[in-house]
């Protein structure tokens, strides 16, 4: 426990510990905010602003019609450099109304985690940006495929994209 809380004061955090006996032991830490803060890229899918955090992003495009494939039981593919991606239609996830349906209107933006892949097909790119991330179940309850939300400079709210599990739910399409 000394290396622990050695290594967090370092960061300029804090370890609190409460011992009550017979009852137990709280221990609380806190690490300074900019441990909170995520690089990431602002998106949009009609009204709805998400985050995808910048360091899973690949590339973005605009695909032509060709490059894009429906397969039975699998959805859509989109075909990228040699490969086939799952297209995840992110306004079909979030139940949200789009701008575009059509993935050659829209922009793509390749993700990638742990070797996988995917294409979110998003509205438009808005930007690059480092945000604060904040806790939805702390709040709400957790949501499949978001990890947090943050506070955008103009009040909006932006929830902010789990990548790992976005791919997970593309490929079990």
């Amino acid at each position: 426990m000394d290396v622990v809380i050695r290594n967090i004061g370092e960061m300029g955090g804090a370890v609190e510990i409460e011992s009550v006996f017979g009852w137990g032991t709280k221990m609380t830490v806190r690490l300074p905010l900019t441990l909170a803060i995520l690089d990431g890229m602002t998106v949009s899918v009609g009204d709805a602003v998400y985050v995808i955090p910048l360091n899973l992003i690949i590339e973005t495009l605009q695909p032509r019609a060709e490059d894009i494939k429906s397969v039975t039981g699998q959805g859509k593919l989109v075909h990228v450099r040699g490969e086939y991606l799952p297209l995840i239609a992110l306004h079909e996830l979030f139940n949200t109304q789009p701008e575009f349906t059509d993935p050659t209107q829209g922009v793509l933006v390749m993700i990638e985690d742990k070797g996988k892949k995917a294409a979110l097909l998003i509205d438009t790119l808005l930007g690059q940006q480092q945000v604060v991330i904040k806790s939805l179940e702390t709040n709400y309850r957790k949501v499949q495929g978001i990890s947090g939300a943050t506070i955008m400079g103009d009040g909006r709210v932006a929830l902010i994209l789990d990548v790992p599990a976005l791919i997970k739910m593309g490929s079990s399409n």
